[in-house]
């Protein structure tokens, strides 16, 4: 049995791709028709499309257990809902759990999941920065383990796990509080557990560029089972732009960033502005009242909502995990994605020495995206 965690919608959707690839369902490529992941059938994706196997192909669904070690937001838990339907309608097992609901709840869950994680033969996570998975795998020995995609952070993890450095996120200064010294035992084992042994190995589906550390077997996620089951889209005139959450992070100023989304939707026609899910309702009511922009909160990753659309011909973000997965997802439509980058002026002072360096990179190493300087 394969046993993931994943505590965000994107992390679920990137455990389908990682399930379909399995499966040995050729890939959905433009031009090429679709492919179900595990059986014949009506697509429930929303799409009204069927599809079957080719003449004498066969595969069989990857046995998979999903836990949703659910979190707190509203946007977060209403996005995991929809993508868990998903998910049991490709005919997986979906656990969702409260791990988060009160002081009792952690210790609840490890009683829980703990027959779960022995009788696993992988472990499938999204967050290897989390310290509620890193708890997790301090109770796996010997199992193979793959980390799919959390976004961009998957960049980071495997150059920190390359330089054999402790696993800090990217926008964090790394500074050691109470908290980070109770827990600094688990995260150096779960540490030891993302490295390959002779006893386990360890798998990253990206559709990230990166360098693995020897032993570590990449698998390139090119979100094969999401053109399978959703689109082609129809496009509309215009421009559409991406949010970020790069203010509530701490690492970009607010101010700069409403005045740069402005000048962005004046210099491209852009009317629709794509919340991400962690943006504060207060910075979502300034864009709309200060830029004019139509805010859409969307129920799904904006990879599925941009493949089954309407989506403008023009896709603008500035540097995230978008400019790197919707040219896959949205490969053979013709969309355009363009990427804004950040301009050192933006940062904030509380902003991590790294910011601005992991930043470039995730904008230099996109591929298929067109680049647009930072607005005046």
């Amino acid at each position: 049995m394969n046993l993931a965690f994943v505590e965000s919608p994107v992390q679920l959707l990137n455990v389908l791709e990682w399930a379909h690839a399995r499966t040995g369902a050729p890939p959905t490529l433009p031009g090429v028709p679709a492919q179900p992941a595990g059986r014949a059938g009506t697509d429930r994706a929303g799409t009204g499309r069927t599809a079957s196997p080719g003449a004498g192909t066969s595969w069989a669904p990857t046995e998979l257990t999903v836990v949703v070690l659910s979190p707190t937001d509203p946007m977060s838990r209403g996005q995991l809902r929809r993508m868990a339907e998903l998910a049991r309608d490709e005919g997986y097992t979906v656990r969702w759990q409260e791990a988060r609901g009160g002081t009792g709840a952690p210790l609840k869950t490890l009683r829980e999941l703990g027959p779960m994680l022995h009788r696993a033969e992988r472990i499938v996570i999204g967050d290897p920065f989390s310290r509620y998975v890193q708890l997790l795998l301090t109770l796996v020995r010997s199992k193979d383990l793959t980390v799919v995609d959390d976004g961009t952070a998957t960049m980071e993890f495997v150059a920190q796990l390359a330089r054999g450095e402790k696993l800090v996120r990217w926008h964090r200064r790394g500074r050691r509080g109470p908290r980070e010294l109770v827990l600094a035992p688990v995260t150096f084992l779960a540490r030891r557990r993302l490295t390959p042994s002779r006893t386990r190995k360890v798998e990253v589906f990206t559709s990230m560029p990166v360098e693995p550390p020897p032993g570590v077997t990449v698998t390139a996620n090119r979100f094969a089972w999401t053109r399978s089951r959703f689109g082609p889209p129809r496009i509309t005139r215009g421009a559409d732009l991406v949010g970020t959450s790069l203010v509530e992070t701490g690492v970009v100023d607010p101010d700069q960033y409403v005045e740069a989304v402005g000048a962005l939707a004046r210099t491209h026609g852009a009317t629709r502005y794509f919340a991400h899910r962690r943006e504060s309702t207060e910075k979502l009511h300034r864009l709309a009242v200060e830029t004019g922009l139509e805010i859409v909160r969307p129920d799904l990753p904006l990879e599925l909502i941009a493949r089954r659309g309407p989506i403008g011909g023009t896709v603008l973000s500035f540097p995230s995990t978008v400019v790197h997965t919707l040219p896959l997802a949205l490969a053979g439509t013709g969309i355009k994605v363009a990427v804004c980058d950040i301009a050192p002026e933006w940062l904030r002072d509380s902003a991590s020495p790294r910011a601005q360096g992991f930043l470039a990179g995730v904008t230099g190493t996109a591929r298929d995206v067109h680049r647009l300087p930072a607005p005046a």
